[in-house]
């Protein structure tokens, strides 16, 4: 079982940076998949961002591509979500989800291809 807890969100004004953290316990960090969605209200859960294990490929949604950035420190158990020049449609609960892989260069978009999930952070986007 793996427990993830993210933090970092708050409101910030259009144009603004944020730094998402997500610390993971239980399992082994360094063999999961780790990803980032987003559920603004009244919208279905999408997927942002993925990096894979290795860290070697990480993969966008397309909307994010070029503000936002992944990355991963296995020594610290930890992904990160770099959040720049963020929009007030940028504005959702994000979510840290980890998924068991074969292969550590696995990158994965799809929300049913992740195991555990932590509970959320919200990003409000000030216009």
């Amino acid at each position: 079982q793996v427990q993830l807890v993210e933090s970092g969100g708050g409101l910030v004004q259009t144009g603004g940076s944020l730094r998402l953290s997500c610390a993971a316990a239980g399992g082994i960090f360094s063999t999961y998949a780790m990803g980032w969605f987003r559920q603004a209200r009244g919208k279905e859960r999408e997927f942002v961002a993925t990096i894979s294990a290795s860290s070697r490929n990480a993969d966008y949604a397309d909307s994010v591509k070029g503000r936002f950035t992944i990355s991963r420190d296995n020594a610290r158990n930890t992904v990160y979500l770099q959040i720049d020049s963020l929009k007030p449609e940028d504005t959702a609960v994000y979510y840290c989800t980890a998924a068991r892989t074969l292969h550590t260069d696995t990158v994965l978009r799809g929300k049913n291809a992740y195991d555990y999930w932590g509970q959320g952070t919200q990003v409000t986007v000030s216009s």
